[in-house]
């Protein structure tokens, strides 16, 4: 690890850390500041804000590993996503402002039931915490994940990390803190991807080049159409559509509108957050399609695109900038969530807390300390550590469960607790059935969940006897859905016309049978020193940043005692593997002690676990990440001890020859091939 990337890092850390500490000047001690900062924070700050906690580490890990598999075709989901987010922001988020400031809410649960501690606001607020508590711990994961791959810090060092600094934050100014520095990091993470943008372009020769490259592995890499789409286009883009919709059913983003003073600072906090995120979206898009055109044969894992150009492109400092966005992210997304779910739990869940600003804080000290240690815990749980899935249910289950009863209430229907609580079961269990059938990767969640919660409503509707004949609620829905089905039909059409064949954009299923071949180079090295009775030596060897497996040995004889009787001397060994960088995940070294002459195996380490030959696609795909893994150069000690042994007090012995041999492998090539 380099000297000046730490020192990057910790210097944007610091700026980070010290804007938020800095907002507990301007504090003031109740609750209402603490949760929703007197309603008086400036539009511009609410929108950069909204931009980092809303993106967290998915817009650095998860999107360029989506790009990396769609190509151009992933413009559609910017494109969708974002005429969702403009429709949430100019009409769902003006309503949930006048409706926060008129009835003085805190928390969307509240919002979205007939009253703070009403049964259905109860659910809701439980929900929130459920889901934003396993959010937040999957992004203090995230950020430990970072600091793992660029810095080879231990991952639960990088999540006790982001748990100080969320309560750091939290503690120091409340939401204040968070999104003065959330405003903060997203100037980071812009200037961040736009410096790894405008390098990867360059070292690929601008855009004819990324293109050139792209169509060279792919041709289907190259189309505006995306393949192998099961469901159809329609469905595919408008499952993104909605997905933006869904931000108005994040708790933690809504937190920021209800900061805003009046319509008119929404107003400009709207145009702030469009000109804001669509360049940083557009950037790391094509920071997705650049790796894939840098490294597609590397075997790196797609989502450590963005840290591998870093790594190989950037200069020490410029990583630590890199690395401290991604974190910064995470930590901002992760803040947000506790806040988020502290102003659920005092405002529905156990109202009577809300009135002290005291205990908002303990609350607050709590989630924290579980997202923390539920994050700590999963790292030894056989892939407890994969939590992309668990990100992807909380922001699809939440955004089903909370836009349908805004989008009724909007439209001027109020639903009772009963109608409320069915819509909202009906949502969780459509979107945890949608993704056991696996059809979650054609279209997201959104779709069943939203889908399963309107259809609720509509039933419950048209079975109630009292309604009158014309449902106005209805019309508007029904009129509102077909405005935007209608042009989504007019490009299905097109789509269909001009699919392009089935690419390696898409990859091939997860349980596929592949063939995996691997040529190893074998290197070995040994060092000989004499070693004197009761004396230790030190030997070191280094370990070259493409080595993926080394083992040691030590190999000694009775050869310098003189007379008769000889005895085997006492050797022992300890190893010193600090220095040994932490992508080596496996490791077996022995400590020796005792008279061993003869040769002794003292251990190794390597990046992978092994592989089958013949094994599913998702396998062989997780061994080749292992075994081609960036990492830097390392080193190991072994102190070796000497005490001699005579076979009678005549015997001379000065002491012993050691000899310690390194053997190390590394890969020269490799090659996938599908089992026919």
């Amino acid at each position: 690890m380099s000297i000046w990337m730490l020192f990057s890092f910790l210097f944007f850390m610091l700026i980070f850390t010290g804007v938020g500490l800095a907002s507990a000047r301007v504090k003031k001690d109740t609750t209402d500041d603490y949760l929703v900062a007197g309603r008086g924070i400036h539009p511009a700050m609410a929108a950069l804000s909204a931009v980092s906690t809303w993106n967290s580490g998915y817009m650095f890990i998860g999107i360029v590993g989506f790009t990396w598999a769609m190509g151009y075709s992933v413009y559609w989901s910017m494109i969708a996503s974002t005429c969702g987010q403009i429709l949430a922001w100019i009409f769902i988020f003006r309503w949930v402002r006048k409706q926060a400031e008129e009835k003085n809410v805190r928390s969307l649960s509240t919002l979205i039931g007939n009253g703070a501690g009403s049964p259905e606001a109860k659910l809701a607020a439980i929900i929130t915490v459920l889901f934003l508590s396993i959010y937040a711990a999957a992004q203090l994961t995230a950020g430990g994940k970072a600091l793992f791959v660029l810095m080879d810090w231990p991952i639960w060092v990088g999540i006790l990390l982001g748990g100080i600094l969320v309560v750091a934050y939290c503690f120091a100014g409340g939401i204040r803190a968070s999104i003065w520095t959330d405003s903060v990091q997203s100037i980071v993470m812009l200037i961040g991807g736009t410096v790894l943008c405008w390098t990867a372009l360059s070292t690929l020769g601008g855009f004819s080049g990324l293109n050139n490259s792209l169509n060279e592995i792919d041709p289907a890499l190259t189309s505006i159409w995306p393949a192998s789409i099961r469901a159809g286009f329609l469905l595919w883009v408008g499952s993104f559509f909605l997905g933006g919709v869904a931000v108005a059913g994040q708790p933690h983003v809504v937190s920021r509108i209800l900061t805003l003073a009046d319509e008119e600072d929404r107003k400009k906090a709207q145009i702030w957050f469009f000109v804001w995120q669509i360049p940083f979206v557009f950037i790391m898009l094509l920071v997705g399609l650049s790796a894939r055109a840098l490294f597609n044969s590397s075997g790196i894992d797609p989502e450590l695109g963005m840290p591998t150009i870093a790594n190989e492109l950037l200069g020490p400092a410029a990583v630590g900038m890199i690395l401290a966005s991604i974190f910064a992210a995470t930590m901002s997304t992760a803040d947000s969530q506790v806040l988020a779910c502290t102003a659920a739990v005092c405002d529905d869940i156990k109202p009577e807390w809300g009135k002290s600003r005291a205990t908002a804080k303990k609350v607050t000290l709590g989630v924290a300390a579980f997202a923390t240690l539920t994050s700590i815990l999963a790292l030894f749980i056989p892939g407890g550590d994969n939590v992309f899935d668990l990100v992807v249910i909380a922001v699809y289950t939440l955004g089903s469960v909370f836009v349908p009863l805004l989008i009724i209430r909007m439209a001027g229907y109020t639903p009772s607790s009963s109608h409320s609580i069915i819509m909202m079961i009906s949502a969780v269990i459509a979107v945890i059935v949608w993704r056991m059938t696996g059809w979650n990767y054609d279209v997201f969640d959104t779709v069943p969940g939203m889908g399963a919660a309107f259809l609720a409503h509509f039933v419950m509707r048209a079975m109630d006897s009292n309604l009158p004949s014309f449902d106005f609620s209805r019309k508007k829905i029904t009129t509102f859905g077909l405005v935007i089905l209608l042009p989504f039909a007019a490009l299905e059409t097109t789509f269909q016309l001009n699919q392009p064949e089935a690419g390696g954009q898409v990859g091939p299923a997860p349980d596929s049978m592949w063939n995996l071949t691997v040529e190893f180079a074998h290197v070995y090295e040994e060092q000989v020193v004499q070693i004197g009775d009761g004396d230790t030596q030190t030997f070191s060897f280094d370990i070259p940043s493409d080595a993926m497996f080394a083992f040691f040995g030590l190999n000694y004889s009775e050869s310098n005692e003189g007379g008769i009787l000889q005895q085997c001397d006492d050797v022992s060994s300890v190893a010193d593997d600090s220095g040994v960088p932490s992508q080596f995940a496996n490791r077996e070294l022995v400590t020796l002690s005792g008279q061993n002459c003869g040769e002794n195996y003292l251990g190794g380490f390597s990046t992978w676990g092994g592989f089958t030959r013949v094994d599913t696609h998702v396998n062989q795909t997780s061994a080749l990440t292992n075994l081609t893994i960036v990492k830097e150069e390392g080193e190991i000690l072994f102190d070796v001890r000497v005490d001699v042994n005579r076979g009678t007090p005549l015997n001379g012995d000065s002491g012993e020859d050691i000899t310690i041999v390194m053997g190390y492998w590394t890969v020269e090539s490799w090659t996938l091939t599908e089992v026919e």
